[in-house]
């Protein structure tokens, strides 16, 4: 039983690095968290005591899967409704362009520049044409920007761009069985009458039972998990469908979405950030990092090429635009998913896996960082922005979340 205590208590101390550095260099601590992830990882392979690390412990991979998956339902409950009926048409144009630009240009890269196979570059393809929703998102708590529009059009957009994701995954390589059938049937199913059952426990029970809620919300989204991935799927997808579906009245209850950001911010994220940094295999990096830098070249310029002149059509500020852009370059979680999907089943070899990976990861980094210290929108979070009420005397400001 010590084994789990001492390795959990490592990773914690690694996260509770990571918060230090975030603070005096300026940067989102869950890019810090996949930095420091990768430095760990290198140094226990160095040192062989990779397995000591316990990235690979089936009860570590729950605990980062379930920061994924809470991370992610909490990203989608933070779209507004309103908002985002207002910008349907910039959420669904960016979304699909940042996902058909790098998904073709990269899938052309890999193919005709580095040699891969074609299933093999089509798989390339995917996984460099995601953004990731929880750095996103995560940058987004940090900055605020999570409670202005603006925000919230960027985390509609990078929902639009990681279903085209998705859907490609499943059309290309995934054949559809009766299994995934059931699971869209199924979810539908609970989604429907998710917000109906989960006002009526709120009114019943809320406020007088133990976090009944936050117990409710977590059977929902482990049982639909559990589903998603007996038919093939991830879980993190029903859990943003669910935070969207949960969005207006999560809303309403600001102190109740801060205790639940405490418990995956606090507890749960840093597992899923600093695991992903261990996947990154530096060895192989170092042996050939043209190809590194070819690939991560081709992901990041043409999400900007693609993405920025139609970011224009919506944001005139320039600072706005290459924001958006940027945060619009990031990839983690689908992309590692993807990544995987095509080692596990053959597609890509063990190397080539480790290049997109190491891809994925640093365009989680390196765009993030940019947009943090060049371009950050810092005149939107001085000017007052008319979004959803929150309960009276709660302040759900992510610097107070990260005091706690």
């Amino acid at each position: 039983m010590e084994s789990p205590f001492a390795v959990t208590a490592l990773w914690l101390g690694l996260a509770v690095a990571s918060a230090v550095i975030a603070y005096h260099l300026r940067l989102s601590i869950a890019l810090v968290e996949i930095c420091v992830g990768v430095a760990a990882g290198a140094v226990a392979s160095a040192a062989g005591l990779t397995d000591r690390l316990g990235a690979d412990e089936e009860w570590l991979r729950f605990l980062a899967t379930s920061g994924a998956v809470l991370l992610t339902f909490l990203a989608g409950a933070e779209l507004d409704p309103a908002v985002m009926r207002v910008k349907f048409r910039e959420v669904t144009i960016v979304g699909l362009v940042g996902f058909a630009a790098p998904f073709l240009g990269c899938a052309a890269l890999a193919h005709f520049a580095l040699g891969w196979g074609g299933q093999a570059s089509l798989l390339a393809g995917v996984a460099l044409s995601t953004t990731s929703m929880a750095v996103v998102y995560a940058v987004m708590l940090e900055t605020g920007l999570n409670r202005t529009d603006y925000g919230k059009g960027i985390l509609g957009a990078c929902f639009v761009n990681d279903l085209g994701t998705v859907l490609a995954l499943g059309l290309i390589f995934a054949p559809f069985t009766y299994k995934t059938a059931v699971f869209a049937g199924v979810t539908a199913l609970v989604l429907a009458a998710l917000p109906a059952i989960t006002r009526a426990i709120t009114r019943v029970y809320g406020h007088r039972t133990a976090a009944i809620r936050t117990k409710w919300v977590a059977l929902v989204l482990f049982g639909l998990g559990a589903l998603a991935f007996w038919s093939g799927s991830e879980a993190v997808l029903p859990a943003y469908l669910a935070g969207m579906v949960l969005a207006g009245g999560a809303a309403k209850d600001a102190h109740w979405m801060r205790r639940l950001r405490t418990l995956t911010v606090g507890f749960l994220t840093p597992f899923y950030f600093l695991r992903a940094g261990t996947l990154v295999s530096v060895a192989a990096i170092a042996s050939a990092p043209l190809v590194f830098a070819a690939l991560l070249a081709g992901k990041v310029l043409s999400k900007v090429f693609g993405l920025y002149p139609v970011i224009g059509r919506f944001r005139r500020d320039r600072k706005e635009r290459w924001y958006y852009t940027l945060l619009m370059s990031t990839g983690l979680t689908f992309g590692t998913i993807s990544a995987l999907y095509g080692l596990t089943h053959g597609v890509v070899t063990q190397d080539q896996y480790s290049f997109l990976v190491a891809v994925v990861i640093a365009s989680a980094v390196i765009p993030t960082a940019i947009a943090g210290y060049r371009f950050l929108p810092r005149h939107l979070l001085e000017s007052p922005q008319p979004l959803a009420v929150e309960a009276p005397g709660v302040e759900a400001d992510y610097d107070d979340l990260r005091d706690e």
